[in-house]
């Protein structure tokens, strides 16, 4: 793992390239979802850069319930060596490993399939469990989407985690306020979400989920705590990184014209102070 080396300056610039990466495979695909990719970016290239040895047959393991942002993990396996960069070009084509949600027959160390959400929870529940009777010291984190806690298995799995003190579970919520093109809360409200989730048995933070040094922080100090399952409210923003897709439900999968793609590219190059 190159993991414990790396700056915070270092990451950022690893989850821009992360985002430039997204952004080419959706748009070759004509297909795919840029605006919970991009949100849920900077979380997925901390866990990969800097928690979870991929390589290691006994590790922290990273389900991601919310399959459908699953070019940013994409993104980091390529960026980590597990998906070669020719490869990232056969997203959602046939015959590709590369299909629209996590399948871990295809891509191993995705280490679910999902699509159907709500279902990742569950699974890293389990996972969890499993760890504790093993006496294993390694550590789960699952991320949903806050337009996911609309599903009524989370709060089955929530409520068997905080039954179970599962203390070595990481739930992160991507709390980007959107549920696919609506407003989470226009849809159905999922507040006071914190004191709900704290209610069920749980140790809650919230943080900016773009700011690498609360990321780091918060998992980092969650480690140290013991006694019950653990959540990280991630206050995000669906479509991070370029203006026009910022905040837009439009984008939940919306494909960019060639003029939108090459202006989202130009802008995360500018970020990363390239042109």
């Amino acid at each position: 793992m190159r993991k414990l080396g790396s700056s915070y300056d270092q990451l950022r610039k690893v989850a821009l390239r992360n985002r430039i990466k997204i952004l080419d495979m959706v748009y070759s695909a004509s297909s795919g979802h840029l605006g919970g990719s991009f949100s849920a970016c900077d979380i997925i290239t901390y866990l990969g850069e800097c928690e979870i040895d991929y390589r290691a047959p006994d590790r922290d393991r990273f389900i991601l319930s919310k399959g459908h942002s699953v070019p940013a993990l994409y993104a980091e396996l390529n960026e980590l060596g597990f998906i070669d960069d020719s490869e990232l070009s056969t997203f959602r084509q046939v015959g590709s490993r590369l299909s629209g949600h996590t399948n871990r027959d295809k891509v191993p160390e995705t280490e679910i399939t999902t699509g159907l959400l709500g279902q990742g929870l569950s699974y890293g529940v389990g996972m969890a469990l499993a760890k504790k009777l093993k006496k294993s010291k390694d550590t789960v984190y699952v991320m949903i989407g806050d337009g996911e806690t609309h599903e009524g298995q989370v709060w089955e799995a929530l409520m068997e985690a905080g039954h179970y003190k599962l203390d070595n579970l990481v739930l992160i919520i991507d709390r980007n306020g959107l549920c696919s093109h609506q407003l989470v809360e226009k849809v159905i409200s999922i507040e006071p979400l914190r004191e709900r989730l704290e209610s069920f048995g749980w140790l809650v933070k919230e943080i900016n989920g773009h700011s690498m040094e609360e990321i780091d922080s918060a998992i980092t100090s969650l480690k140290a705590q013991y006694g019950k399952p653990k959540c990280i409210i991630a206050h995000t923003v669906k479509g991070k990184g370029v203006s026009f897709m910022e905040n837009n439900g439009y984008w939940h999968r919306s494909i960019p014209t060639e003029e939108q793609y090459r202006a989202a590219r130009k802008e995360l190059l500018e970020q990363m102070g390239e042109e």
